[in-house]
């Protein structure tokens, strides 16, 4: 076994939150499904969350398609992040870098936890429920204020 002479050892100390912020913010992605007006026309939510605190940073609203990850990604992107944590959905492993990706449901308990709470709070996305919109519109506005009100603080 070799041994290291202790001149040959750099150790830098910092503190927790300093750490983090070189190693860039983590990020939690996934997709919540609903419908409008009927459940042959999904409507999915899209957001992301951060990984330490569960902040929602971004949200978007559409189909299950690559052009509205996009959406989601270029929104992320003046927060610099450098991890991702999904699940094993198509457009994330095509639109991610598979450095920065990590795959499984271990990194992602905070969001599925969200969705949770989500669906129990709005019964909008409740699966079996009589309260549904009827158009996209109204569907996004609802969910879209409810976001803004309880996890951006935004009275609208």
């Amino acid at each position: 076994m070799k041994h290291l002479h202790p001149e040959h050892v750099e150790v830098e100390i910092c503190r927790a939150d300093e750490l983090a912020q070189r190693r860039g913010l983590a990020s939690e992605l996934d997709e919540m499904w609903s419908y409008v007006g009927k459940k042959a026309e999904p409507r999915w939510l899209w957001h992301a969350i951060d990984h330490a605190n569960g902040t929602v940073l971004a949200y978007v609203f559409g189909r299950r398609k690559d052009a509205v990850f996009l959406q989601l990604q270029a929104l992320l992107e003046p927060f610099g992040i450098t991890r991702y944590y999904t699940d094993g959905w198509g457009a994330y492993e095509r639109h991610i870098d598979p450095a920065q990706h990590e795959v499984g449901k271990e990194h992602t308990q905070k969001i599925e936890s969200k969705h949770i709470n989500l669906r129990t709070r709005i019964k909008r996305l409740v699966r079996r429920t009589i309260c549904f919109s009827k158009t996209a519109t109204m569907h996004d506005l609802v969910i879209g204020l409810f976001i803004n009100r309880y996890e951006f603080g935004l009275l609208i």
